[in-house]
């Protein structure tokens, strides 16, 4: 890693308000150049909700300023009623935080230090709406780069996938919002007398997001709205789109590029989880991010020719075959190229599951089955990763290819058809695709998941009439993976997925008939490769990193391990705990102390899936050396009956020792689909 300490253009830092169309004011930082109102620069927006005074305060600290000694005002707002903007958040990618992006990115233009010329960039929420926003077509908002971000909202984020209700994160990241909606202004941004009126309002509009998320089982209309795959046509905006192989929003990559149009979209997917590329986080290798992305900004803002258009539409990494682990420092492969997706590059492979006339399988997997999944969202912590899958393909049915005898290198999203009967009317299919060496470890290569209830459509339930055989046919996750000779691809297959997936209330069981049953690999040619000049990126270089200090483990406290896997052999209960670890408690140059705590619980017993319980609790605390003292503490849990989804929620806030809010809620919901 390189850090610029100087600039050609020396960088002015401040604090100002911007209004939106209803008066309420939005907090924004804006690193500029100096000579801005002398010589005018385009406007990089990043728009999200997760304070820029604290928690994202080390990567603002990276990229903004090196953005502005390169020739942008670089602007970082907290949303309507996050970090120190004024106002109130109800949900994610509410109308009125599009919206207020729209009036953000006109005002930036119509300032005379801008061009009138405006690029969003963002990961993550940051990354979702760019993407919306560019649909809503503001006129200066030329340029978008999206990082790990989704184009649908129902099938390709936390809450569903297949169909199927999320467990891990639907609850997880619920109960990560409800805190991180409860933490107050910073007082040294808004003003002593202003932090504690602005949080109380705050307080007092919070809803769990939960409640809202279970009411709408389907993709309707709640879903669709900030979905662009609506209509792919509404972006007109340049589109860098930028995924990882770790990272659950990866596929959405390929479909932009697919979708837009051709000449104003390019599309990169690196090993990475789920971080901006060029922080070195793993799995690498990382890139010069910034440099790449100041290509993209010159060429779409500044109308200069810098070659970014010349690359291929999708520059994809393709992983080397790894043994199993929960972490990789940096990940063996190398860089391709497709000039379009689909891309005659790939070709599918159909291999069957078995012979024709081949028997019967029972699949009819344990409540645990999942436990081995790995960190839906990986960032780069030590047990993210999925570990060896043998204990997980021992509770599935699995279908092995005999030994390759050639390298096989797959580009896409496989697919998985099966013909099958189910014994109950719901009921899920989850299917995974390994890498398995001679000596027998299994290294999950991709994975997906189907809620049989929506097997005809993502917008209906349909009940599924057991003694009925049907062929399913579901996408796995996008991935670019060489399989090596000698090895033997697995189609794992396995009707529970807990606790990625909430299960079903009836314990049921799924037929397969293995010879009308297929996996078709998107298999890629090498040849391809054949004189194509190579991709190459730049080292990662950042500004200077803030000097943060953060804590390091108590010795005298008895350790905390990220993620702990328990069996009750009495009870035949099984827990998994996990420490989301997304930073732990720091100190700011200002003298902010920043605190936080977070602790994820997912309970099951053997043979009854009723016995589902999650868990999110959450203490965060912030304080500075004038005495200023606020904290938070929310639980989150979700359970279900066989009819109903039960949530119970609960938060307390105190400032100085005082109590502010103690707020607790109780929600059922029929469960329609899930």
């Amino acid at each position: 890693m390189r850090y610029r300490e100087t600039f050609d253009r020396p960088v002015h830092t401040e604090d100002v308000w911007i209004p939106t169309r209803d008066g309420t004011r939005l907090h924004a930082r804006i690193w500029r150049p100096a000579d801005a109102a002398a010589d005018p620069v385009p406007a990089l927006l990043e728009y999200l909700p997760y304070r820029k005074s604290d928690w994202t305060a080390p990567r603002d600290a990276q990229r903004h300023p090196w953005y502005a000694g390169h020739g942008y005002a670089s602007v970082r707002v907290d949303l309507r009623g996050s970090g120190d903007s004024e106002g109130v958040m109800l949900d994610e990618y509410t109308a009125t935080e599009l919206a207020d992006g729209v009036d953000v990115v006109d005002w930036l233009a119509a300032q005379d230090w801008c061009t009138g010329k405006v690029g969003m960039f963002g990961i993550s929420w940051g990354g979702f709406n760019a993407l919306q926003i560019a649909a809503l077509r503001p006129e200066p908002l030329k340029a978008i780069v999206t990082v790990c971000s989704t184009d649908d909202r129902y099938d390709n984020d936390v809450h569903y996938m297949g169909g199927a209700v999320l467990g891990i994160d639907m609850l997880a990241w619920a109960g990560t919002m409800l805190a991180f909606t409860a933490r107050p202004p910073d007082p040294a941004q808004v003003g002593a007398d202003r932090w504690l009126p602005l949080w109380r309002e705050r307080l007092d509009a919070i809803t769990p997001y939960l409640h809202t998320w279970l009411d709408h089982q389907q993709r309707d209309d709640y879903w669709r709205h900030g979905s662009v795959c609506e209509d792919y046509s509404a972006v007109d905006a340049a589109v860098l789109a930028v995924g990882g192989w770790a990272d659950p929003y990866r596929d959405t990559v390929l479909r932009l590029v697919e979708h837009l149009d051709p000449g104003r979209v390019r599309g990169l997917i690196g090993p990475w989880s789920h971080q901006y590329p060029d922080r070195g986080l793993p799995p690498g290798p990382a890139i010069g991010f910034l440099q790449e992305t100041l290509r993209w900004w010159d060429q779409h803002l500044k109308d200069a020719d810098t070659g970014i258009m010349a690359e291929p539409a999708l520059r994809a990494w393709i992983n080397d075959p790894v043994p199993p682990a929960t972490s990789y420092t940096t990940m063996p492969g190398r860089w391709v190229g497709a000039d379009s997706w689909p891309t005659p590059a790939v070709t599918w492979d159909e291999r069957p599951l078995g012979e024709p006339g081949a028997a019967p399988v029972t699949v009819r997997s344990p409540h645990h089955t999942g436990l081995d999944a790995g960190r839906f969202f990986p960032f780069g912590n030590p047990t993210d990763l999925p570990p060896d899958q043998r204990e997980e393909d021992g509770r599935s049915v699995c279908f092995d290819s005999p030994p390759l005898t050639a390298r096989t290198e797959i580009l896409g999203r496989p697919r998985v058809r099966l013909r099958l009967d189910s014994a109950t009317p719901r009921a899920h299919v989850i299917a995974r695709v390994c890498d398995v060496a001679p000596d027998g470890s299994s290294t999950l290569v991709t994975r997906g998941v189907l809620n049989l209830l929506s097997r005809h459509g993502r917008e209906r339930a349909d009940a599924w009439v057991p003694g009925t055989f049907e062929d399913v046919e579901f996408e796995l996750n996008a991935t670019g993976y060489a399989f090596p000779p000698g090895h033997r691809v697995r189609v794992a297959v396995s009707d529970t997925y807990w606790p990625w997936v909430w299960p079903h209330g009836e314990r049921g069981s799924l037929t397969v008939l293995p010879g009308g049953s297929a996996v078709l690999l998107p298999v890629r040619d090498p040849a391809y490769d054949a004189g194509r000049a190579p991709i190459r990126f730049e080292e990662p270089e950042q500004a200077v990193p803030l000097a943060v200090t953060v804590d390091a483990p108590d010795p005298a406290a008895p350790p905390r391990p990220e993620r702990v896997v328990r069996h009750d052999v009495a009870t035949g209960e099984w827990s998994l705990e996990v420490d989301p670890n997304y930073g732990g408690s720091r100190t700011y140059p200002d003298g902010l102390r920043y605190e936080e705590s977070a602790r994820e619980v997912y309970r099951i017993r053997a043979g009854d899936p009723l016995s589902a319980v999650a868990v999110s609790r959450w203490t965060i605390r912030l304080r500075r050396p004038d005495g200023w003292d606020a904290s938070v503490t929310t639980s989150t849990e979700l359970r279900a009956t066989a009819t109903e989804f039960i949530m119970e929620s609960t938060l307390v806030a105190r400032a100085n020792g005082e109590t502010v809010a103690d707020r607790s809620w109780h929600r059922t919901t029929p469960r329609t689909s899930g």
